[in-house]
């Protein structure tokens, strides 16, 4: 099963509803700490599960984000929850596109975070490769080498060291291997565009305004190919906007988080 971190999931008895927030590469569900402590304390049932083998969760080789989004299911299954409103960034969007796409009746509401629908391109697929060989080789300093730097508005790694001191422990604390299978099982995904147009649940796609990974014009293309969506660009954000902007992050997750469970 995999392991998780909770808001106020109830130990007995159902949770109809729940906020799942699927975390971004290669990082762990500690990145969602701020957004499952906030939805807790306002009486939110929080779901944040690892990625294999991440924090203790079973590794497996060779992963998708088909076999990944099964065991979420189970894993809503096993709490007996029945519809979330799924929140992904990053690889966490990528994996909320599959994850609908396979349990469009589990979920309320998308919440499509700095991430992209399209699949990696033939040279995006030859920086993964060079970045897993270089992982392979030098372990996964390289991944903090080749990820932090980009992860956060420039003058974040002035004006809050804290992003760059923690991002830095949670990709540490994996090992070459499992941040190797993860980058692989982001490779392998499918193009998500062709099932914008087909989304028939409210959709907020949230963007970092100097996200250099996931550019703002990306979230305007997921945007204007989702009917209905609505799109949200957070100033002095860079990728990981829920970490850096968490306060701005909040306000409009709770916004949307609101409108839904009150329509």
């Amino acid at each position: 099963m995999l392991t998780s971190l909770y808001g106020n999931m109830p130990r007995s008895g159902s949770a109809p509803y729940a906020v799942l927030f699927l975390h971004a590469f290669p990082l762990s569900a500690w990145m969602w700490s701020t957004q499952i402590e906030a939805f807790g304390i306002c009486g939110y049932h929080v779901i944040a599960p690892n990625a294999y083998g991440i924090e203790k969760s079973p590794e497996k080789h060779g992963w998708t984000f088909t076999d990944y989004a099964h065991d979420v299911a189970a894993l809503l299954d096993a709490m007996q929850v029945e519809k979330v409103t799924v929140v992904g960034l990053s690889m966490g969007g990528y994996q909320a596109f599959e994850f609908y796409r396979l349990y469009p009746e589990k979920v309320v509401s998308l919440v499509l975070c700095d991430t992209r629908a399209e699949a990696d391109s033939p040279a995006a697929k030859a920086s993964r490769e060079d970045f897993i060989r270089s992982v392979e080789a030098n372990g996964a300093e390289e991944a903090v080498r080749r990820m932090v730097p980009n992860y956060f508005s420039p003058k974040a790694y002035t004006e809050k060291p804290w992003l760059i001191t923690k991002t830095t422990e949670m990709i540490m604390k994996q090992s070459p291997a499992v941040i190797n299978d993860a980058m692989r099982a982001i490779m392998m995904r499918t193009d998500a565009t062709p099932n914008l147009a087909t989304i028939d649940v409210p959709v907020l796609v949230v963007n970092g305004e100097e996200d250099s990974m996931t550019t703002k014009e990306t979230a305007a293309d997921i945007h204007a190919k989702i009917p209905g969506s609505k799109l949200v660009v957070l100033p002095e954000a860079g990728h990981i906007s829920n970490m850096e902007q968490m306060f701005a992050f909040n306000r409009v997750l709770f916004e949307h988080v609101a409108e839904v469970r009150c329509s």
